[in-house]
């Protein structure tokens, strides 16, 4: 039996539909069943993980101790390698805060504290002086504000460098007029 029947037009049309429900199936009774319940879906998942770490944890563990109870033995009885001499530690480079008047005032507005300059000593050109590098990589501790009546040329900078560098500081701001340069 076909659905469509024909139209003057000559194409099929569709037959009155069927009434709702007429291709359903019977119904019939479902039988009664408890119902599901999921049981710590996410608490088990963390559980998991928790349980994981530990698991982890334990295994370094275990692995570090097999590793120092393997480890190669001198004829003391400790583990390691020997030493043939004592390691000596190295003297540490005693640093000193060293106040530095820069000739021009303008370069010193640019410094900030921790920045790096190298500090150039030049000598009057007209006696035949030379500039030379007097410090190098001396780090900038403060740079102090200007003092109101203060005649004399330049800005104070306040370094830190070694305990002999900040000699010959003093020894080239007496007899030169000093710049730095910033890195």
């Amino acid at each position: 039996m076909s659905s469509f029947a024909p139209s003057p037009s000559g194409f099929p049309s569709p037959v009155a539909p069927r009434p709702p429900g007429a291709d359903a199936p019977p119904t019939c009774e479902v039988p009664h069943f408890a119902p599901v319940r999921v049981r710590g879906g996410w608490y088990q998942l963390r559980r998991l993980v928790r349980h994981r770490r530990r698991a982890v944890a334990v295994g370094l563990a275990v692995t570090a101790a097999a590793l120092v109870a393997a480890g190669p033995r001198g004829d003391d009885g400790a583990r390691g390698h020997r030493v043939a001499e004592p390691v000596r530690g190295s003297r540490a480079v005693e640093t000193v805060s060293a106040p530095v008047r820069i000739a021009d005032g303008a370069t010193v507005r640019l410094l900030r504290p921790g920045d790096r300059v190298d500090v150039i000593a030049a000598e009057d050109s007209a006696l035949g002086g030379e500039a030379q590098v007097v410090a190098r990589g001396a780090r900038v501790t403060k740079v102090p504000e200007p003092v109101d009546g203060v005649s004399e040329g330049g800005a104070l900078v306040v370094l830190t460098v070694p305990r002999s560098t900040a000699a010959r500081l003093a020894g080239a701001s007496a007899t030169a007029r000093l710049a730095v340069t910033v890195w």
